[in-house]
């Protein structure tokens, strides 16, 4: 990190101070992440303008003014894979394998949703997410416009896409792009948008095909599921001879800025083709829902990191995850890593905190504006308490943030220089009342017995 000088002497927007800020002092090396104690962040203009000592910041004027000692200061974290109005559907389908959890309850359910219901589970996500230290969001889902006015509203920042099948007939393609091109930099720039075809199995290579010339034509990212578990490599390999990486290839999926969720089932001879992208295609990783699932693999995230392939951390919908807590998919990364490698030495605590900051902001298309807290980037941040019984003593302040800490320790969470939560106190969302009618439109909701479903998963 460059060293800051002290902020000018005008008005500021927020001052905080008396933190500890973590510094990146290597972007591209998982290493060379350090803290700067007795800091302070100074944001004008809904950017970073100084990272400064709090002796510094004590003299800067400002709107609003935080004191956060004991309080660390870190990027927000960035959730780069979710369905977020799913959360309508948690515990609604527990101890199942993935094809009855999809054939038997979910799809089902989604031929029920309606704008209100997608508006309703978009509000309780995003109170989810604000509280648990999440400022930004790579959803792929249905009724995009309603999920896009939500985040408008509530404040956070968001990668969004207009998911489709096939079975749709070039609508679904057709209404994909038209939401990428309308919401794109929307509430003022917080929306990035990408073309979002379902998976290979659910999409023809006629139309992953026609997806990526939209892409170049237009100059949109593509968010996909691909290689999601080990099973569905090997159905691929049967019936086309192909690994579902090697069909993003032929469909020219890995020619464009491609973020691929899940990818357990990624295999070496794909690596190659995924290193040629010069890091243009990403990954996001979910672990809860792979041990959920139990899947036998996880996301091959050492062997993408050697083909450098930035990896993100994600949650998936809470349908199949119960939970949109990045804090916990980053312990959980660097858990199920340890154990597929075999190896104590990684993912180590630095190498997590740097999949969940620089490398998340990478996966989404965001790397040149969040990730890291020096000046000139977006405010986006927040500060986490690590008074609590639970993180004391602290002897690595890295391993105390990736294995001691919760989402619950989150204390403030701040986008674009907007306080959305402050000491536990969500700003822009009312959670009672989401809940209040939520719950009343369960029964129509969740009911199964019409006897239709969106799609066939049929891997």
């Amino acid at each position: 990190m460059t060293p800051a000088g002290p902020p000018s002497a005008a008005p500021a927007d927020l001052v905080v101070t008396g933190c500890t800020v973590l510094v990146h002092e290597g972007h591209d090396d998982a290493e060379r992440i350090g803290f700067r104690r007795d800091a302070a962040l100074v944001v004008r203009d809904r950017v970073i303008d100084a990272v400064t000592t709090a002796a510094a910041a004590r003299e800067v004027p400002a709107v609003t003014r935080i004191e956060a000692q004991g309080q660390v200061a870190l990027p927000g974290l960035i959730n780069c894979h979710t369905h977020a109005p799913m959360v309508a559907l948690r515990g609604l389908a527990e101890d199942l394998p993935v094809e009855q959890w999809f054939n038997d309850v979910v799809w089902p359910v989604e031929t029920n949703l309606t704008e209100r219901d997608v508006e309703l589970g978009a509000r309780l996500a995003c109170a989810e997410m604000i509280r648990g230290g999440v400022t930004c969001f790579a959803d792929h889902y249905f009724h995009m416009d309603t999920v896009a006015a939500v985040v408008a509203e509530c404040g956070l920042r968001a990668h969004l896409g207009a998911a489709y099948f096939s079975s749709q007939g070039p609508r679904g393609r057709e209404a994909s792009l038209d939401f990428a091109l309308r919401l794109r930099g929307a509430a003022g720039g917080r929306i990035t948008t990408a073309l979002a075809p379902h998976a290979p199995y659910t999409v023809t290579d006629a139309d992953l095909t026609a997806t990526a010339e939209l892409a170049r034509e237009h100059g949109l990212p593509v968010h996909i599921h691909a290689a999601e578990n080990r099973d569905q490599t090997d159905t691929s390999l049967a019936r086309y001879g192909l690994t579902p990486i090697e069909v993003l290839d032929r469909t020219g999926l890995l020619g464009t800025d491609l973020l691929i969720a899940h990818g357990t089932g990624i295999l070496e001879r794909d690596l190659p083709l995924l290193e040629r992208t010069g890091g243009r295609t990403a990954v996001a990783t979910a672990p809860r829902g792979y041990l959920r699932f139990a899947w036998p693999t996880t996301t091959p995230v050492r062997a993408l990191r050697a083909a450098g392939v930035p990896v993100g951390l994600a949650t998936d919908g809470a349908a199949s995850n119960n939970s949109l807590d990045v804090w916990e998919a980053m312990t959980l990364t660097s858990l199920t890593q340890k154990s597929a490698e075999g190896d104590s030495r990684w993912l180590t605590s630095r190498q997590a905190l740097h999949h969940a900051t620089v490398q998340s902001a990478r996966a989404v298309g965001l790397g040149d504006r969040v990730g890291t807290l020096e000046p000139g980037r977006r405010a986006d941040f927040v500060l986490v308490d690590l008074t609590g019984p639970h993180t004391q003593p602290v002897h690595d302040l890295a391993a105390t943030l990736v294995h001691s800490a919760r989402a619950s320790d989150v204390r403030t969470t701040v986008v674009d220089g907007r306080v959305l939560m402050r000491d536990r106190e969500l700003l822009t969302l009312d959670v009672a009342k989401t809940v209040r009618e939520l719950s009343g439109r369960l029964p129509a909701l969740t009911s199964r017995d019409h006897g239709r479903r969106v799609q066939e998963y049929d891997t």
